[in-house]
């Protein structure tokens, strides 16, 4: 029904959201800047999203422990996919952030935090 849809859709977007912010962490590290200080920035800024300020912790304190594994995170994105070629959307964005948790998975196993996907771009 129309719940499980939903549940798909914002677990999508968590994904995402949690791909782009380990992007933008790692793009602040390189650059030389606090990481404390850049998470803070973006929490300020219209960059922000709950996921950056709950999961980013995660990443920054280095427990990555988000009680949501890389295979769940696969069962998810798999759905969405399929959800997007039966209504006709493309979910191009989805669909490269699938093939990174799957790398994830490849790398750090399937009962990987989802998290732990961060590390790739370490």
């Amino acid at each position: 029904g129309s719940a499980a849809v939903i549940k798909v859709i914002t677990n999508m977007l968590a994904f995402i959201h949690l791909v782009a912010a380990g992007e933008a962490l790692m793009l602040a590290k390189q650059g030389g800047l606090d990481l404390a200080q850049a998470y803070h920035a973006i929490v300020a800024s219209s960059g922000n999203s709950f996921v950056h300020e709950t999961e980013s912790q995660l990443v920054l304190n280095g427990s990555y422990d988000i009680g949501f594994t890389m295979d769940l995170a696969l069962k998810d994105l798999g759905f969405a996919l399929r959800m997007g070629k039966d209504f006709g959307v493309p979910l191009d964005l989805a669909a490269r952030v699938n093939a990174i948790f799957e790398q994830g998975k490849e790398a750090y196993g399937g009962g990987a935090w989802s998290t732990q996907i961060v590390k790739l771009l370490e």
